[in-house]
């Protein structure tokens, strides 16, 4: 992971200062590759939704009160959106603990996908904590066409990211 760009100060944990691994991800970029596994262990990548809208997520770890909070939000306006529309979670949760989270919190609509394994979203994306190895907070829309239509970083990690902004975002987009 030395190979990685370092991004210092790049958010807050808590109010302290922390360093992302990985590049910044920016609107008009060509949204990178990245293999995490769904909760059943199958590989999910960047083509697996090829040609839908994706709408992806990023949390530290489900078993969270943010974390938590927030996924059931994009959970509840993902049931609003058509079929053209992915919805993912991911964090380096195990996909185990993902699958049980969602049934005690009847998440049905958000597909939850673990990088726990090689780190590649958290990685590619630049999202990875350098000193906690968790996903920092952010969300992303990739287009249709694998290009980011909108990113945000959250500034302090332990804060929500703007709700209505992503799903603008996804709804200029279908």
């Amino acid at each position: 992971m030395s190979d990685y760009q370092e991004r210092d100060a790049a958010v807050l944990f808590k109010g302290n200062p922390a360093t992302l691994l990985g590049p910044e991800i920016k609107v008009g970029d060509a949204a990178p590759d990245f293999q995490v596994v769904d909760n059943g262990l199958a590989p999910v990548t960047l083509a697996t939704d090829a040609g839908k809208v994706r709408l992806i997520t990023v949390v530290p770890s489900l078993d969270t009160p943010v974390c938590d909070t927030m996924t059931r939000q994009f959970n509840q306006q993902a049931a609003d959106l058509p079929d053209s529309v992915a919805v993912y979670t991911i964090s380096v949760d195990l996909p185990f603990a993902q699958k049980r989270w969602c049934g005690n919190a009847g998440i049905d609509k958000v597909k939850t996908l673990s990088d726990y394994q090689e780190r590649s979203f958290g990685l590619n994306y630049g999202l990875l904590l350098k000193n906690l190895k968790l996903l920092a907070r952010a969300v992303y829309v990739i287009d249709q066409n694998d290009k980011v239509a909108y990113c945000e970083l959250v500034p302090e990690v332990t804060a929500e990211p703007d709700y209505a902004a992503a799903l603008d975002a996804v709804k200029k987009l279908i």
